[in-house]
């Protein structure tokens, strides 16, 4: 079958199954919107800037499991595309990005919208591809889609010059693709899992940490399992949220710079550690020094070798895919290794540290943000896909909202870009249209992607925003307080929008809460009367709350501040 390039760019994405693409049309990709025009198995949906095209396949490849595919023009296209690759590629979410180029014969000639997108995505992509034959097409394709699922996934960038989309070939799609520099490890070795087991019985204060590469790699069961059998204590990162179920007596929070006091004091005083899927990042773990200086037995199990040890060294590293590993861990349990030590003290400990309550706050007469956290998990039973975007809120969202399911917790924890909230909710919501969807955002990064407004109500997504806005930028201002003298260097928002108008402007229903006892019948009315609609409710929050416990920088996990040190 005789097929052009763009014809065979729309067969790969059915071939692979693909039900929505998320982009933006500019000339050098027509060629393929003219096939997408054609064809009804595959559902575009037309963004009002790249950047939300990247966020919002993102966020549909993070809340379903099913990959995501954005696509761009050349030039403008991609770089507005590259925020978006970068945040993908630090969280290690799957996406496959196809960006337009010049034709082949202009590349390098500082054509009309050329830029050099293999060059300037190589650093923020997990790989990418320059297409100079249509008939090294279908191949290409399925290698990206192959790299951007498999071992520690990531984003794969094709760029596809406008001549190769409309150049001719004969079509086959293969079934399979061998690449010999590409063969990541899946089954952990024996030995090591083997010993990893042994030293989890003997351990005194034993703990599990765990990442976003537990969800990511759909290994919570196996975890949830492991741990229950043990009854060992379990603490989370930022990107691990909803890895373990928040409300279980074993669950101790999140751990790191905001993390509870009984997490990261368990972290800290831990014999031995079996970490999961998580990078002991600064943000985690604090000073290196201080943290190393405990002694303890460290089980580093991850999918990408270079993750283990690079931080902190590993003494028992396992390489490989999590699930695997864990289920040979509960085998393991099942031919006869059983615990040696009685952990009563140890979970007395935690629950001495546990009842200095690090996250308790007083709620007054003015509507503090973890109120508003709170009573939103309380109106959607915590059964919600939250979104959020970065700052202040995202800290009071990952504290407040216990989340008890994988992938119902979709933020931005590498590369913390401002903005992401709003196009999130929208591909979480496209992945699952049944679903209760809520973007806790502030007033500064509603803004960054908020022409998004009017793709929600093209397509008439009943997302609901909560935006807690405190006439700032909250965590600027937070730091600038603590260690800057209150010298509020362009941490205020001034000429802020009139929210509800805003969104009416758009269609969409607009609310403004301003007193406590409002805050629950605006959530009650919004998931109710308004289920269909979207919903903008601007809570106007104390403009003086912090977010505590906080580990400054430098500074160690057990010496954390608490509010009441203030």
């Amino acid at each position: 079958m005789i097929l052009s390039g763009a014809e065979i760019i729309i067969r790969c994405l059915q071939e692979e199954k693909v039900e929505h693409v998320f982009g933006y049309p500019g000339g050098s990709v027509l060629h393929i919107y003219d096939e997408l025009f054609k064809q009804d198995q595959i559902k575009h949906i037309l963004v009002r800037h790249e950047q939300a095209a990247v966020h919002a396949a993102d966020a549909y490849s993070r809340s379903s499991n099913r990959l995501g595919v954005a696509m761009v023009t050349s030039g403008p296209g991609v770089t507005n595309a590259v925020t978006g690759i970068a945040t993908a590629y630090s969280d290690s979410v799957p996406l496959v990005v196809l960006c337009g180029q010049v034709g082949t014969a202009y590349i390098g000639q500082d054509a009309f919208q050329e830029c050099d997108t293999v060059g300037i995505t190589r650093p923020c992509a997990k790989h990418n591809f320059l297409v100079k034959d249509v008939k090294d097409l279908a191949t290409t394709l399925k290698k990206a889609f192959h790299i951007a699922t498999t071992g520690r996934p990531g984003p794969v960038v094709v760029d596809l010059p406008k001549d190769i989309t409309a150049d001719k070939c004969e079509f086959v799609y293969p079934a399979a693709v061998a690449m010999r520099s590409y063969n990541p490890v899946m089954k952990g070795h024996l030995g090591q899992i083997k010993k990893a087991v042994q030293l989890l019985l003997e351990a005194k204060r034993p703990l599990f940490y765990i990442g976003g590469g537990v969800i990511l790699s759909n290994a919570t069961e196996k975890l949830t399992e492991l741990a229950r059998r043990l009854g060992f204590p379990v603490t989370y990162t930022l990107m691990g949220l909803g890895g373990y179920p928040a409300n279980d007596r074993q669950s101790l929070g999140m751990l790191g710079m905001h993390g509870t006091y009984e997490a990261n004091m368990a972290m800290h005083h831990a014999d031995v550690i079996l970490n999961v899927g998580a990078r002991f990042d600064d943000r985690v773990i604090g000073n290196v020094e201080h943290f190393c200086a405990a002694p303890r037995r460290i089980i580093h199990v991850d999918i990408d070798p270079s993750s283990i040890s690079k931080r902190v060294k590993a003494d028992v590293p396992i390489v490989g895919n999590a699930p695997d590993i864990l289920n040979e861990m509960l085998k393991l349990l099942d031919e006869g290794f059983t615990p040696t030590r009685d952990l009563s003290g140890w979970w007395r400990q935690i629950e001495d540290w546990r009842a200095k309550d690090g996250l308790k706050y007083r709620q007054g007469e003015r509507i503090m943000p973890q109120f508003v956290v709170e009573k939103l998990y309380e109106v959607t039973g915590g059964d919600a896909f939250v979104t959020s975007d970065v700052g202040q809120h995202q800290m009071f969202a990952a504290q407040h909202y216990k989340f008890d399911k994988p992938r119902r917790w979709i933020n931005s924890g590498g590369l913390g870009t401002m903005g992401v909230g709003l196009p999130y909710a929208m591909g979480v919501s496209f992945a699952n249209p049944e679903a209760a969807v809520a973007c806790i955002t502030g007033e500064g990064s509603i803004q960054m992607c908020i022409q998004e407004l009017s793709t929600c109500k093209q397509f008439e997504l009943p997302i609901k925003i909560v935006n807690l806005n405190n006439g700032m930028l909250g965590m600027v201002r937070q730091w600038q307080e603590m260690f800057y003298s209150k010298r509020y260097s362009q941490s205020y928002v001034t000429s802020l929008p009139d929210f509800v108008k805003l969104a009416e402007a758009y269609g969409h229903v607009g609310m403004k809460i301003e007193k406590p006892e409002d805050v629950l019948p605006a959530l009650e009315e919004a998931f109710t009367k308004y289920k269909d609609r979207l919903v903008f409710m601007d809570f106007i929050i104390d403009s003086t709350a912090n977010v505590f416990p906080m580990v400054a920088t430098g500074k160690g996990l057990t010496e954390m501040i608490l509010a009441d040190d203030m």
